[in-house]
Parts: structure tokens; sequence; C-alpha cells
């Protein structure tokens, strides 16, 4: 294992007896003023989270749901220290357009990653913002072009590289040797997340500006499976399955090898059991990425119905050495040595220490230390101008690989990836799909033109 270099930058490993050192750091030197792009669930969970680690103060709102919005608003009000209700807006180009912004957060459906982050970029804000890096592979190139033209610091919440009781499995298992030869990982979601529902068409609210929550994205008929939520089950503002589990999974194991670039990436994907629902993205989906000169290969499944094969695992890793087999997943790990005793860990909740967690609507308790982990490794990103754990380029590759997974799945072939050129070898018709239409009048981001 020596060969893949573990930690060359040494911000991957950020342990728990290490926040207290930040948060001294972000309270002295740090950004403070804050703004947030996506008023829903998750920006509502980081957001929150970012007030418990850091003295910021959120100073404005944006989202196309005045319900949301003004939810949001009211609970700023009451969470952060001045107690003062952040400016709120609909459209997030009048929020960059004020000066008094260190932070913007991007926690918008997928087809709206790309756009805000890019101009809260040029803007000159650091960046914080949602997976995947982009529903398509041309808007995660000039996310991670403007990071770069703009020398600004982007931290995508991949937060599985900050969760406690990963890198403690990455250390002791993985670095330390004990899994021995790593030829194989398997990823995998067997959550029945798919939604099976088929609402009728209808009027979008009157709280709800559909046109502009709609956006580069196809103009459908307003419909309940879209918002609030659960907008995942269309192809049209996401990658499904894949670009929303799959993407967590496959860059905490590339974070854990410490691997780059898949080679070649091939998938099959198909509707086949709920045929029903008016979902659009596929139910069952086996990808393999490819790595090269044998050095491994990762192969993702999901099935959104039946049994997960290991209930304790049914959104994990599993990895396998010629020494061992490591379970791996936001509840837990197992080592299941070849010889000698099994050994686990568990998630760590820090209930007591932030007990607004325990009733904060929504909240996932177990990925709340994880984020704050996460938030503080931003920040000290940001005060050292070092990359931080989850940069753009990092968040950039996983994300461009579970899009490929989907482009090779809808062509039906295996796609051969070259990371220098960002384009597919040998094949016109999958590098069209690199980058999808735009509804007039937003226009796509360039990499080239950022």
């Amino acid at each position: 294992m020596d060969r893949r270099g573990f930690l060359k930058t040494g911000t991957a490993g950020l342990a728990l007896s290490s926040i207290g050192h930040h948060v001294a750091a972000a309270e002295q030197s740090q950004p403070n003023k804050v703004a947030l792009i996506g008023c829903g669930w998750y920006g509502k969970s980081v957001l929150f989270r970012h007030v418990q680690v850091a003295p910021i103060e959120i100073v404005a709102l944006c989202d196309v749901d005045k319900n949301m919005l003004n939810e949001a608003a009211d609970m700023a009000a009451q969470r952060q220290a001045s107690k003062k209700r952040p400016r709120t807006y609909c459209d997030f180009r009048e929020l960059l357009a004020k000066e008094d912004i260190d932070i913007v957060q991007v926690s918008t459906p997928d087809h709206w990653h790309a756009v805000p982050a890019i101009e809260a970029i040029k803007a000159g804000r650091h960046v914080y913002t949602e997976k995947p890096t982009g529903v398509d592979v041309v808007e995660s190139q000039a996310m991670l072009a403007a990071a770069r033209k703009y020398d600004r610091v982007v931290q995508v919440n991949t937060q599985r590289r900050s969760t406690p009781h990963l890198i403690e499995a990455r250390d002791k298992f993985i670095k330390s040797g004990r899994l021995g030869k790593i030829g194989m990982v398997e990823v995998c979601c067997y959550y029945h997340m798919r939604a099976r529902q088929n609402p009728p068409d209808a009027a979008p609210p009157d709280y709800l500006d559909w046109e502009m929550w709609t956006g580069p994205a196809p103009l459908l008929p307003y419909n309940t499976l879209a918002h609030p939520r659960r907008w995942r089950a269309y192809m049209e503002y996401s990658n499904g399955i894949v670009g929303d589990m799959c993407v967590h999974m496959l860059d905490m194991v590339r974070w854990m090898l410490d691997i780059g670039w898949p080679t070649r990436v091939s998938s099959s994907a198909g509707i086949f059991t709920d045929k029903e629902s008016r979902a659009n993205i596929s139910d069952t989906q086996t990808a393999m990425f490819e790595y090269p000169d044998d050095e491994l290969n990762i192969v993702w499944n999901h099935r959104s119905w039946g049994h997960a094969p290991d209930k304790d695992y049914p959104w994990a890793a599993i990895f396998y050495g010629d020494k061992g087999t490591l379970r791996v997943s936001v509840q837990r790990y197992d080592f299941i040595p070849r010889g000698g005793e099994p050994e686990r860990g568990e998630v760590c909740y820090e209930l007591e220490k932030y007990p607004e967690d325990k009733t904060e609507k929504g909240l996932e308790k177990h990925v709340a230390p994880a984020i704050r982990a996460h938030l503080l490794d931003f920040r000290k990103a940001i005060a050292t101008r070092e990359r931080p754990v989850a940069d753009i380029e990092q968040a950039h590759i996983s994300s461009t690989a579970c899009i490929l997974a989907n482009m090779s799945a809808q062509l039906g072939r295996t796609l051969q990836w070259d990371a220098d050129k960002g384009r597919v070898v040998g094949d016109d018709e999958a590098n069209r799909l690199l980058a999808r239409p735009y509804r007039e009048p937003w226009v796509h981001p360039d990499p080239k033109t950022v």
C-alpha cells in the first residue's frame, strides 16, 4: 500500500482532538459573514452546524420557495448570536450583488449547483457546496476552473472524508497495512429511496417560483414529486441514485485509498420492478470503475427494492484485502481479519455537547459531527490557503466518474476516460453528452471562459 502515498497533504485527517484548535483559528482570522442559497433540508442542516463551530453571522438567505425561505430566516434569527434575521432573496443574483458576504453555501437541487457556485466564486466568495459538482461533466469542469482562476476555497459536502469513525478505520486498517493488498472494493446502496408515487401535474403553489426553480433544466409541469425535496426522482434535475449515493461512497473509497481517476467506466441500469412511478431514474444499477495497471476495481450496486444482502450495511463500502475484509458505513465499521478477532467502531454523535441536535427538524444526527469537522476543515483552508479535504478537484473526480457511469448505461458501452483532456476516448457520441443543453436564457458555463 506504500505506493499510494497516503495523506500527502495532511489535511484529510482532521481528528476530533484537533477541533478546538481549529475553532480558535476560525474565531481569530476567518471570514464570518455567510449566505445560503437553497434553504431546504440539507441547506439548514449544514448552516446550523456552521453556527455551532464558528462565530458566523448569517447575513442573507435565498430560495425560490418563500415558505422554506421564511422558515430558514426565522431559525437563523433564533440560532445565531446576534439574533438578527437575515435578508431574504428569491434570486441568487441579487444576493451575490451585495458586498457584505464572505462565504456562500450552495445547497440547491443538483441542476442548480454549478451556476450559483461559479457566480459566487467570480464575485470573490469562498464556497461550500453540495455534491455532485454538476449534473453534467462540463459544469463540473467549469466549477473547478473557476475555483482555480479566482483562487477561492471550494469545499464540497462529501463529508465522509471528515467522519471520525471512518478516519479511524482508514488509519487502523488501510494505512497500517492490516488489510494487506486491496484488489477490489464494493460500494452499494439498497435503500428504498426511489419515489413510488405517480401524482398528477398541477399548478405550482403561489409561494413557489417554478420557472426559477427549473432554471436551466427542461421546463416540466409542476408536480409534487419534484418539489419539495423529491426532485431526485427525475434525471432532468439530478443523476439519480448514482449521482446521490454512489458519489459519496466512491469519494470515500478514493480518499481512503488515495487514488484518483478511473480509466474505464461501465454500467448497466434499468427500471426493473417499479414501472408505475413517475420517477424516471433507475431502480437497479451496477457500475464498474476500473483503475490503471490492474490496481483495483470499484464496483457499485444499487437496488431500491428487496432486501439488502447485509442488513447492517445497506449503504456501504466493503474493502477486500488479502489479509482481511473491512466494511464501513455512516454508522459503523467492522474489520474481519483472516486470523484474529474482529474489531468494530461506531459513529460518534456528540449530542450532549450540541444538545440542539436532539430536536432539530430533519437533521441526520449521525452525520452532524462529520459536517462540523468538514466545516472546520473548510475554514482552516481559508485561513491557510491550503486545499480543503474535499476540495473541488476531488469532488469533480468523484462526480464525473458517477456521471460517466450513467452515460455508459445510457449508451450501452464502456467509456474510456482521458482525465488530462477531460474527454471520452474515441467516442464522439459520448462526448456530446458531457454538457447538457441549457434552457434559455440560461447559458451553460464554459471551463475555458469562466
